[in-house]
């Protein structure tokens, strides 16, 4: 990680850590590195989240983008997914999106693709990175070389939703679905794209007011979508994210299909169909041991990444797969889409759910789960106590000893979190108390520390 871009772009407390002046920076800087390497005037979308925070964040990059000379084309409130497809299809040389995700209202984030829709490389990330903290060396315009806001084209979402519903190989045959849409930026795209198809519709969470995103819904918190869907008796339920680029499914008994089992039901689906590429599937070391014989029992690969999309997608394009993910929903087919889109996710897995003629929780039913305790210590003083803590020696100690009574069944991942200041612990054991205990035990010694470390 670098000293403002995490593993998902720049992520922080609004007025606590990511500030309007901030963002004008990124915004000066980003239009210089992408200026020099275009060799003329760039072309940057921007998109945002429902978070309240969004316009203000947004006024400083534009501001800061058009006085280093590039143009801005706004898109409002959009997927982030569809940020990446519209900077490809408009023909822009980078992409802005505004949103902190999954993180409550109080978080935001800026996050940039390159124009081909990914994320930009580590390279450019770092020159950016230094011309934030050097902006008497950024060149600001005058005259007629100021960028200014272009108008942008009036049917450039229809087409991204063309695009999704387009997913949908072999069509959708009719089924009660409820839709969780976070009070994010699914609300401006989810209505559109699933009546496309001969659903039974309900929406639920979908009349956002800036502080409501993510709040006790969505897919980090499926728990109302769940009672609902049992409640009324529908087929399965589809929960997004805050920006919709996670997907996470309920089956008709409320039970939680996460993106591991989303990955594994597609992945066979592809495979039978000679359309998983290599017969592999790109996964984190997050993903369950379930998952992991599941696939093996079918005859599919996994390969393991650390944790952040960003490095699924790199192991993908590297090596040729077109299916990868992580088990919080947020999943890349890479054949239709660039980044990961929780839209696109839940269309392949409503068309392969639908061409099986069984229940989600047949399906999701034969994919097994280990006994997974997951828990978030809170960490003060930033990513300089998040790593000396992680480089303790007595922590390395202590997750050796907790991994030998596991007897080989079971793992322990123990990371700092790319986004929030946090250090996240999994443990996951054969049996569920097994996995309580080593949890409770190493996250009892992190917080020792970090009182230590930020003493």
């Amino acid at each position: 990680m670098g000293k403002y871009f995490g593993t998902d772009g720049i992520r922080g407390v609004v007025n606590d850590g990511l500030d309007a002046e901030i963002s004008f920076k990124v915004g000066q800087a980003a239009a210089m590195v992408l200026s020099e390497n275009k060799g003329g005037r760039p072309l940057f979308t921007i998109g945002k989240d429902t978070r309240i925070s969004g316009d203000m964040l947004e006024a400083a990059l534009v501001a800061g983008l058009c006085s280093a000379g590039a143009d801005v084309m706004l898109l409002g409130v959009v997927p982030t997914p569809a940020v990446a497809f519209i900077t490809m299809d408009v023909g822009a040389d980078a992409g802005i999106v505004i949103s902190a995700s999954h993180n409550p209202y109080e978080h935001n984030g800026i996050k940039i693709f390159n124009s081909e829709g990914f994320k930009l490389s580590d390279e450019l990330e770092r020159k950016i990175e230094e011309l934030i903290d050097a902006p008497e060396r950024v060149i600001r315009r005058s005259d007629g070389d100021i960028g200014r806001v272009v108008k942008k084209n009036s049917d450039f979402l229809e087409r991204y939703i063309d695009h999704v519903v387009r997913a949908a190989e072999g069509g959708m045959g009719k089924m009660r679905v409820m839709i969780d849409c976070s009070n994010g930026a699914a609300c401006k795209t989810a209505k559109s794209i699933f009546s496309r198809f001969p659903l039974e519709l309900e929406f639920i969470n979908d009349n956002p007011n800036g502080i409501n995103i993510n709040e006790k819904c969505g897919s980090t918190h499926p728990e109302l979508l769940a009672k609902l869907v049992t409640a009324g008796g529908f087929d399965l339920g589809l929960a997004f994210d805050g920006d919709a680029d996670r997907c996470i499914a309920v089956d008709e008994k409320g039970q939680i299909v996460d993106g591991d089992k989303i990955m594994a039901i597609c992945g066979v689906a592809m495979k039978d169909r000679g359309k998983l590429a290599k017969d592999c599937i790109v996964a984190t070391v997050m993903s369950n041991l379930g998952f992991h014989e599941y696939a093996a029992n079918r005859g599919i690969k996994l390969r393991y990444t650390p944790i952040g999309d960003r490095y699924v997608l790199e192991q993908m394009l590297e090596c040729g797969y077109n299916l990868g993910g992580e088990q919080s929903g947020h999943i890349i087919f890479l054949d239709d889409s660039t980044t990961g889109d929780g839209q696109l996710s839940a269309v392949k897995f409503l068309s392969v759910v639908s061409r099986s003629g069984r229940k989600v929780s047949e399906l999701a039913a034969e994919i097994p789960t280990y006994p997974q305790i997951l828990k978030n210590v809170p960490v003060k003083g930033g990513n300089e106590i998040k790593n000396a803590i992680m480089a303790d020696i007595r922590l390395k100690e202590l997750i050796a000893r907790e991994e030998e009574r596991l007897g080989g069944r079971g793992r322990i991942l123990v990371r700092p979190s790319g986004t929030e200041a946090l250090i996240r612990v999994m443990v996951e054991a054969e049996h569920e108390d097994t996995a309580v205990e080593c949890s409770e035990n190493l996250s009892k010694m992190i917080n020792c520390y970090a009182e230590e470390k930020f003493l």
